[in-house]
């Protein structure tokens, strides 16, 4: 057996042993790891969605896939604001966040049920720029609870300006809260 150790007596006959121990020759502190989403409640998640990024003056030329992962839509219990975040898959690396804003238009892709496009500031590379973003899921119908979701976000806006606090989100959100995560893990 390739794991058992080897102990040589005097007489040079082997003693196999299975009880290996290694020490480390450095030992590390435990680390807290914070993802950034602590403060935040989850009104949307969907795995194995694709995000595309697009130049606004390349729109229909080139599309520059970002990432396959969960996208999720977060709402800050402390600082009030709603966002759109998303990792990649086993890296967990951030290849979409941004705040949602009354001025965004979420609209149905031509080629796809499943795929809606929005725009949002890009500065992954450095330059702040204005891009188009597209984010396809598995089915329309989770494209259009994922819709449905982000357009109460920005009607609430209005509510959260005024003061209102974090119960003023739209009894709808909430409504469909528990569908959307109970359909999508």
């Amino acid at each position: 057996n390739m794991h058992q150790a080897c102990t040589c007596g005097s007489n040079d006959e082997v003693v196999h042993s299975d009880d290996i121990h290694f020490n480390p020759i450095v030992s590390l502190p435990e680390v807290e790891v914070k993802s950034g989403e602590e403060d935040e409640e989850i009104l949307f998640k969907e795995r194995d969605a694709v995000g595309l990024l697009g130049h606004l003056s390349t729109l229909l030329a080139q599309w520059k896939e970002r990432g396959v992962g969960k996208i999720k839509i977060l709402f800050h219990t402390q600082k009030k604001y709603y966002r759109v975040l998303m990792r990649r898959d086993q890296v967990l690396k951030v290849c979409a966040s941004h705040v949602i804003t009354k001025e965004i238009n979420l609209v149905p892709s031509d080629t796809s049920n499943n795929v809606l496009i929005w725009t949002a500031t890009d500065y992954a590379d450095g330059e702040v720029k204005v891009e188009y973003i597209a984010g396809r899921v598995k089915s329309q119908e989770m494209a259009a609870t994922f819709k449905k979701i982000f357009e109460d976000c920005q009607q609430s806006l209005s509510k959260l300006k005024k003061g209102l606090g974090a119960g003023c989100r739209p009894p709808e959100l909430l409504s469909n809260l528990s569908d959307s995560l109970g359909s999508s893990g």
